[in-house]
């Protein structure tokens, strides 16, 4: 067997490995076409190359391509190669403090290797695309890695936060899950101190470091209701729970999880649950969902209401007594 078939049969194994999780012995061999003892010569020689191919022995055991000490090149095919580089271009716009020119240069990376017709796909795809940014909480990628490793390890961590009286105070929780609602990133956690559950804003953590103190994860709350409900009530000066003359999922649409929660009610009819600083901001905002509004509370949201509806109305007959030009007429 020549040199170019030995090759491309091991770099065949590769993209096998990378596929799935495990694979046995005999499975590679019908794949590849060749004997177990030819199997084991080729894992043999990946691992002279730098992959890290695990053997796991007995009864669903099989090869693995594990993490080594390094990150060895990564085999993609056409659909994955593409996704890959839109993401990049997508990332390197991203909330993450320094991912932005860590994805330039894995995409130029990617691009340089690229067969020109992948190439042609991904700029179609780009030159088609408008990103609109709005403002957003850039995040240290460092403290990403902390806390995600905090996560799965199940480890304390310690940081100091912002408090709501003013001042920053040290914080140890038990972190169990971040949530990013695309503008910011949360932690959810078990605050030792406080003994509660809490969530936090990852931009507003400074000095933010996993002990090594283990914890037994305790039963939680689903991490992405439970931020959700923290955000679009714990930061608000008022909050108000409306029902809407419409269908849950046409609510959804209008008003972003981040901002308010829609839960299923009776007869065509949703309740919104929004916070807001200003109970004249609320009012104009939930008229402007063009369906049927009732304020449950709080009431002075419906005298909020009233005069937002005066001030239009004053607007809309002095609009009608004026000509184009803006004199009376």
């Amino acid at each position: 067997m020549t040199v170019e078939a030995t090759t491309e049969r091991v770099l065949r194994l590769l993209a096998l490995l990378q596929r799935r999780a495990s694979w046995t012995a005999a499975e590679l061999a019908t794949e590849l076409g060749v004997t177990a003892r030819c199997v084991r010569r080729d894992v043999q020689r990946l691992r002279t190359l730098g992959y890290p191919v695990h053997a796991v022995s007995g009864v669903g055991g099989g090869y693995q391509l594990g993490a080594g000490t390094r990150l060895p090149p990564l085999l993609l095919d056409d659909e994955e190669a593409i996704a890959t580089a839109v993401s990049l271009r997508l990332a390197s716009g991203g909330t993450v403090a320094g991912a932005g020119e860590a994805a330039l240069r894995a995409l130029a990376k990617l691009d340089q290797v690229m067969p020109s017709r992948l190439r042609a796909e991904v700029r179609a795809v780009h030159g088609a695309t408008e990103t609109l940014i709005g403002p957003v909480a850039e995040i240290d990628a460092e403290l990403l890695v902390t806390l995600a490793r905090a996560c799965r390890d199940a480890v304390r961590v310690r940081f100091t936060y912002p408090g709501h009286a003013g001042g920053e105070r040290e914080r140890t929780v038990e972190p169990i899950r971040m949530v990013t609602t695309g503008r910011r990133w949360y932690l959810m956690a078990w605050d030792v101190d406080r003994d509660d559950w809490r969530t936090f804003r990852l931009d507003r953590m400074r000095a933010a470091v996993a002990t090594t103190w283990r914890f037994r994860a305790r039963e939680h709350p689903d991490p992405v209701a439970f931020v959700r409900r923290s955000v679009t009530e714990a930061p608000y000066r008022h909050l108000a729970r409306v029902r809407v003359h419409a269908q849950p999922d046409q609510v959804r649409a209008l008003v972003p999880s981040q901002v308010g929660r829609v839960e299923d009610d009776r007869d065509g009819w949703c309740v919104l649950v929004v916070g807001g600083e200003s109970l004249d901001w609320l009012a104009a905002h939930l008229a402007r969902l063009t369906y049927e509004v009732e304020v449950l509370e709080p009431p002075e949201l419906r005298e909020a209401a009233g005069l937002l509806a005066r001030r239009l109305a004053a607007m809309a007959g002095a609009a009608s007594g004026r000509g184009v030009s803006g004199h009376r007429v």
